[in-house]
């Protein structure tokens, strides 16, 4: 299934609503407001490249006070634990 991690950039203050508005696209499996270069980093998945590209270019990057982003595809997947 493919899979990316999304590190986010976002406008000064709109990290929490960017976030919750995160939690609601589907196929965001996770999402998290870190500190650093990036202000959110998200784990998307889909059953599909299309439906990868679909979320990341019409729900992800569209949303409101996103300035960038920058897309991490994963190519393999090891599970600790």
């Amino acid at each position: 299934m493919p899979s990316a991690i999304v590190l986010i950039n976002c406008e000064v203050g709109k990290e929490g609503d960017i976030i919750n508005s995160l939690c609601a696209v589907e196929g965001v499996e996770r999402a998290y407001l870190v500190y650093g270069v990036y202000d959110i980093v998200v784990l998307i998945t889909s059953p599909t490249m299309e439906g990868l590209e679909s979320t990341l270019m019409a729900k992800v990057r569209a949303l409101p006070g996103v300035r960038s982003t920058m897309t991490l595809m994963i190519s393999r997947d090891c599970t600790i634990g």
